[in-house]
């Protein structure tokens, strides 16, 4: 076997992050992956004979665009040369989307890989598997995707009634994390992102999205979801969603991530095509992990996968200048920080907010942590970043990334 070659990704953009039924629910996924790709070429300069392939990861998709990799390549003027398919890893879909871009680039496969991930959570189906063997005699029953996925991602020997959030209260249990706790830390990731917002430190990365309505067309080119105005106060006032069931519940819309929409994609090659094509890498793939934990406590997944990330990459937290973790609850992410021994306040954790404050659109939010990240550690003057977010139905995904 022929020596592995060097992964580098370049041009990393996104879409704002919008609220669930929000600015960007009149466009599709199709539309979101279509618009961040072609940005994507247009800013790099790349041109559509050079792409080998086009890999998307979607969570929730639709049969109006089936692939959407493929789909999104050919609305967005690629040449029928460029091919696309999708994945799902849940929430890891994304990042997941650039180590298989990579993992082609590494062995050769193909050259050049535009690695996205998109969702519109607004337009998540709902869908029934009843209707083509004739109507039942009471009612066709549409079962509600969202819902659905979070209850059924464990199979049929671990299930989650109570979907993602019972499993956040099941950390919250195991290692006894406050209430007051969670709102601080949710707290402080919007504070970061609006920081960030205000300084300006998204435009590099953020394309906008034009949106057509009755009156005319809306451009968004702002996340929606981070809170300037929110306090302790006001998270302390929000209800827990499992209250009714359990008197001691802590999760609550406010220290959990939302339901949003959002696409963002890159591009993966090697450092010599990249110069070839006049592309500036801006990181480099050191190495990668996915582990599994049960699907029960999800959220933990982070800390078995970064391990064995940062183990094949030879350094340790204490080498780290950024850290990446996807707030999908604030529970979530201070179990894994107790884990890791890591300060809930580490400057280097999400400096610029992450899942709670910017918002989680699943398979879009790979990436979107990527191009965040890649801008953060040259901002910062690093060298070393960990990208890592836990998968419902009991995974961890994580990536060693070096600044270029």
């Amino acid at each position: 076997m022929t020596e592995l070659r060097e992964a580098v990704v370049c041009a990393p953009v996104r879409t704002p992050v919008g609220r669930y039924g929000g600015a960007l629910a009149p466009v599709p996924a199709q539309a979101l992956a279509t618009t961040v790709l072609t940005a994507l070429l247009d800013r790099s300069g790349l041109r559509g004979d050079a792409v080998d392939d086009v890999i998307v990861g979607q969570c929730y998709p639709t049969m109006e665009a089936a692939p959407i990799g493929r789909v999104a390549a050919l609305d967005a003027g690629l040449p029928v040369t460029a091919t696309g398919y999708q994945l799902d890893r849940r929430c890891g879909s994304g990042l997941q989307a650039v180590v298989n871009a990579a993992m082609q680039v590494q062995t050769g496969v193909s050259d050049v890989v535009i690695a996205a991930g998109v969702e519109s959570m607004s337009n998540a189906p709902y869908y029934t598997e009843e209707g083509r063997r004739g109507l039942p005699p009471t009612a066709l029953v549409l079962h509600d995707a969202l819902s659905r996925g979070r209850e059924r991602a464990g199979g049929r020997f671990h299930p989650t009634p109570d979907g993602n959030i019972g499993t956040a209260e099941t950390l919250r249990r195991e290692y006894g994390i406050s209430r007051q706790r969670q709102d601080a830390y949710a707290l402080q990731s919007h504070r970061r992102a609006v920081a960030a917002q205000e300084a300006g430190a998204f435009d590099r990365e953020i394309v906008p999205v034009t949106v057509p309505g009755r009156k005319g067309d809306l451009t968004v080119s702002r996340d929606e979801h981070p809170r300037a105005d929110t306090s302790l106060e006001a998270l302390g006032a929000l209800r827990p969603a499992l209250g009714r069931s359990d008197p001691d519940a802590t999760v609550t819309a406010g220290n959990a991530s939302g339901q949003n929409d959002a696409a963002a994609a890159c591009i993966v090659t090697t450092p010599e095509r990249a110069a070839a094509l006049g592309l500036t890498p801006l990181l480099r793939l050191a190495t990668w992990a996915v582990a599994g934990v049960e699907p029960e406590r999800f959220g933990i997944g982070p800390v078995p996968a970064a391990r064995r990330a940062l183990e094949r990459a030879g350094i340790g937290f204490e080498d780290l200048d950024v850290l990446e973790l996807n707030e999908a609850f604030a529970v979530q992410v201070l179990a894994c920080l107790d884990e890791w021994g890591i300060e809930d306040a580490d400057p280097r954790l999400n400096p610029r907010g992450s899942g709670i404050s910017l918002g989680h659109p699943l398979a879009a939010t790979g990436v979107r942590m990527l191009a965040t990240l890649a801008y953060e550690l040259h901002d910062l003057d690093g060298r070393w970043a960990l990208e890592t977010m836990c998968i419902g139905g009991g995974q961890g995904l994580a990536a060693v990334f070096e600044r270029v």
